[in-house]
């Protein structure tokens, strides 16, 4: 799995209870541009968590770029925003693309992964 944060705390968070909780190798990183040059050179990546504010380019324009490169990873974009277009931008990501507002509990993380990697088998 990769994990892409700015707030490091988070992304340890996030990334450790994937790994514990869930067994999954997990690569982290810490801004959009790594989060890019990742997908590219990285994978392939079971799941891919991402959240939306990041330096350089944001998690939202990474998974778009993903799409575009027909990387069809599951895709889950966290974020505390609200307001704006940020569900329709998560929906044209496709139906391996789920929304997870920020703050959060580690048990929504695991039913967003679970739903999305059980998506990923069909």
């Amino acid at each position: 799995m990769l994990v892409a944060d700015d707030d490091p705390e988070l992304l340890d968070v996030v990334a450790s209870d994937l790994e514990h909780e869930e067994g999954a190798d997990v690569v982290r990183v810490g801004d959009g541009a790594s989060l890019i040059q990742e997908i590219a050179d990285g994978g392939p990546f079971d799941l891919i968590v991402t959240d939306i504010a990041m330096p350089w380019m944001s998690g939202l324009q990474a998974a778009h770029a993903a799409r575009s490169a027909r990387i069809a990873t599951p895709l889950l974009v966290m974020t505390a925003r609200h307001g704006g277009d940020i569900e329709r931008q998560v929906d044209a990501l496709g139906g391996n693309a789920r929304l997870l507002r920020k703050p959060f509990e580690l048990r929504e993380l695991h039913a967003a992964v679970a739903s999305l990697l059980a998506g990923r088998s069909t």
